[in-house]
């Protein structure tokens, strides 16, 4: 079995877009360090894994097609990554929109992943609550202290010192 990291993306990979969705590459700007952090966490064996709500699909805000174009330069531009589950429903109508647990379960059949051994880190309770679900240690990127994650980090690149131990 696997071991994991899970990863939200905005917020945590590329800059959040504050009441607005990354629509194209060009407004995918990926966050100072977030590199060097996946290459490490590759270094230490664990699969990562972006699991990511993206209800801009489904309120028509962007195409589908749009939101495979980004996730392409992604993997182009970070190829530390394993693989994407995204969830493109409207809030309340699916059962796979964080902090539902479904992305995670379905990464689990087709990585054959240990959750126990495995990390969840997002930049909101949503993740968190998402990644305690199924039994995964989480990290919230924050700066403040108001959460149930396990543990609370600034940037992704503070993050392989909790991790290796």
């Amino acid at each position: 079995m696997n071991k994991t990291v899970f990863l939200d993306r905005d917020g945590v990979i590329n800059k959040k877009l504050e009441n607005d969705y990354v629509k194209s590459i060009s407004e995918f700007e990926i966050l100072n360090g977030v590199k060097s952090a996946l290459q490490k966490l590759k270094e230490l064996g664990y699969l990562l894994i972006v699991i990511t709500n993206q209800q801009g699909v489904g309120k028509g805000i962007m195409s589908e097609k749009d939101l495979l174009k980004v996730h392409e330069y992604m993997l182009k531009e970070l190829p530390e990554i394993d693989d994407i589950f995204y969830c493109p429903h409207i809030n309340g109508t699916c059962n796979c929109r964080k902090p539902e647990n479904k992305m995670l379960v379905d990464a689990k059949e087709k990585w054959d992943i240990d959750f126990d051994k495995s990390w969840m880190i997002g930049d909101s309770e949503g993740d968190i609550i998402c990644g305690k679900s199924v039994g995964c240690k989480t990290i919230m990127i924050c700066d403040k202290l108001d959460t149930n994650a396990n543990f609370v980090i600034e940037t992704l690149n503070q993050v392989n010192d909790i991790i290796k131990k």
